[in-house]
Formats: C-alpha cells, structure tokens, sequence
C-alpha cells in the first residue's frame, strides 16, 4: 500500500501543472480510490481523526458527484494538500504500528497478578 499512496501524492503534485481535462479526471477516479483505502486502514486502525480527514479528502474528489471549484487557483493548494496527506500517512500507519508493538511487549513482559517473577534461582544452604 505504501507505493500507492505515494503514486496518489505524485498524481497530485503533478496535478498542479497544465494538463488536459482527462488527468483530471484520472486524479479524481485515483485519488478517490487512495482516500477509500486509507479510509478502511485507519478505522481499522482505530485512528479516527485522520479517517476523518481522509473521509473528506473522498468526498472532495468524488468522481460519480464531483464538487466543481471551475478555478484552477482553488485547486492547487487543494492538490498540493492532499499530496501532503497521503506523504504523511507512510508515517502515520508506521507510528500507529509502533504503538502496537511496544504495548504488546510491555503485555508480555509484566508479570501476570499473583505469578512470582524469579529471575534466577534461590540457592538455599542447609541449617547445622
């Protein structure tokens, strides 16, 4: 997933030059799908805000109801945003996975209540 959510922020960044009306509508059709995937990731993921924003990235870039800015000037800064967003998820899916491993070794590490933790045997000498 990693290399198609970096393809969906270089679409975008060359969406800020003078192409013809098809790329745009490819970007639509792709960015859409990228935004959707990531979508499922993050709420799987349990990470609610930036399926959120990735929520509204979809509907900004929905090819079946597209949302019309007719300015090219209020398109870019939109573009090189959501660029930015689908760059920034490679490090939020990595910091969310992060999290994961250091509370599951914390799980296996603590003692569970009521287990003796002995780090190495007791030498016991006898009485005289």
């Amino acid at each position: 997933m990693k290399y198609f959510f970096l393809f969906c922020a270089l679409c975008c960044f060359i969406a800020v030059l003078r192409l013809p009306i098809g790329y745009y509508s490819f970007l639509r059709l792709i960015i859409f799908v990228g935004a959707g995937v990531a979508l499922f990731h993050l709420i799987w993921n349990k990470v609610y805000f930036w399926a959120g924003v990735f929520g509204l990235v979809m509907i900004l870039f929905n090819p079946v109801l597209p949302i019309y800015l007719y300015k090219k000037s209020l398109w870019m800064p939109l573009d090189i945003i959501t660029g930015i967003l689908f760059l920034c998820l490679n490090f939020i899916k990595k910091e969310e996975e992060n999290n994961k491993e250091e509370k599951e070794e914390e799980e296996t590490l603590s003692p569970v209540q009521g287990d003796a933790v002995r780090i190495r045997d007791r030498i016991v000498t006898p009485r005289k």
